[in-house]
């Protein structure tokens, strides 16, 4: 069956009694989407089970709301208890009351992948409590575990998609693993063929993944006599981070960069952009594409522009390549600052495949190829 196939009939055909199996080819499509230029190596893909719970957590982050939860599979009477619907439900349920503790209010549904992209960043990490840290990591040890049983029963089959997860360093043939993924974590082998499926059809799963997501919770019994509506739940699955949170060590270490002397130009105006020179960190891929706050993605740009023309929109390639030497040298001006240079390390390593991206020409050079593919991939508005 051609790879194409094999990811709708999985969706439209296969037997569900929860939504896993539509979260798991949603979180592969995201992970395709967040690392694109893997396809560059034409081999087959490990994905860390972890990596997948983590857009678990934004996905399933809706649903377990206390006073309102929404149930994503029929629970069951077992020795006198009612099973849960979701495996991990009490760990992510206590993760989202952690937060909003946190937080000191009611989150909003795309609050699971605001927390996913602090939580995976270093520098951020460290910001959050210790209690935080503690329901985090037990609710991605507990869909983890619950990753298993869809990754075994997707197709008609027992492991007839996808091999049974191993640790990376127990793989007996060559693959190219995620950025980040460390030799004991066990992962989710993509097959090379699999994986330029996704990422030729990354629109379209992700569209027919939110379809068949809001139509199976609608037939899902809820604790209320109504039932999930279709509409709630589409709204609920693409909800999406906004740029509430200020950058604002990220504004001031460039600020004392441009104290020290270092010029700053915005790669879509050629503007240039010295002390006393109002600018914004602009997101080269916007929030509401990828919710990515890493350094490598941030540089200084002309407000005017950023506000009123750019917006939520991608360069055309054209704009790309001739903002790729600006891309470089705000890099070069990271590099120059220990703390900065230190961060974007930190942030090149979660990122990119080869540590030749470290070299401010090269990183300069993958962040374009990175935002060309994202933008074909998705289809997406360009200026």
């Amino acid at each position: 069956m051609l790879a194409r196939n094999v990811i709708s009939s999985i969706l439209k055909h296969d037997a569900k009694i929860t939504s896993y199996k539509i979260a798991l080819l949603r979180a592969i499509n995201d992970v395709v989407l967040n690392f694109p230029d893997l396809q560059l190596y034409q081999r087959d893909v490990a994905i860390p089970l972890k990596l997948l719970a983590q857009f678990w957590i934004a996905y399933y982050w809706p649903f377990v709301q206390s006073e309102q939860p929404i149930f994503q599979g029929q629970r069951s009477l077992f020795k006198g208890e009612i099973r849960n619907d979701m495996t991990f439900r009490p760990q992510l349920t206590a993760l989202r009351q952690e937060w909003e503790q946190v937080l000191g209010g009611v989150s909003r549904p795309s609050d699971g992948f605001f927390l996913i992209g602090e939580l995976r960043v270093p520098r951020k990490y460290t910001k959050y409590p210790q209690s935080l840290h503690q329901a985090y990591a037990e609710t991605v040890a507990s869909i983890e575990k619950a990753l298993e049983m869809p990754i075994k029963y997707a197709g008609l089959g027992h492991w007839e998609v996808f091999a049974k997860p191993c640790k990376l360093k127990l793989l007996d043939h060559p693959v190219i693993a995620v950025p980040g993924t460390q030799l004991e974590d066990k992962c989710l082998i993509v097959e090379a063929n699999l994986w330029q499926a996704f990422q030729e059809m990354s629109l379209w799963v992700e569209a027919l993944c939110i379809h068949e997501w809001c139509l199976f919770s609608e037939k899902v019994q809820q604790e209320s006599p109504q039932r999930a509506e279709r509409g709630l739940i589409y709204t609920l699955l693409t909800d999406r981070p906004d740029n509430r949170r200020p950058l604002t060590w990220e504004r001031n270490q460039v600020d004392l960069l441009l104290m020290e002397g270092k010029e700053f130009i915005c790669p879509w105006t050629e503007k240039r952009i010295v002390p006393g020179i109002e600018y914004h960190l602009d997101h080269l891929v916007p929030v509401s594409v990828i919710p990515i706050n890493e350094l490598w993605n941030l540089l200084p740009a002309d407000p005017k522009f950023n506000s009123h023309k750019k917006r939520d929109r991608l360069p055309s390639l054209m704009r790309l390549q001739t903002a790729q030497p600006y891309f470089e040298l705000a890099y070069q001006h990271y590099s120059s600052s220990a703390l900065l240079s230190t961060a974007l390390q930190e942030d090149i390593r979660i990122r990119f495949p080869t540590s030749d991206a470290m070299v401010p020409k090269t990183l300069a050079k993958a962040v374009v190829n990175l935002i060309e593919i994202v933008a074909s991939s998705r289809n997406l508005a360009r200026f």
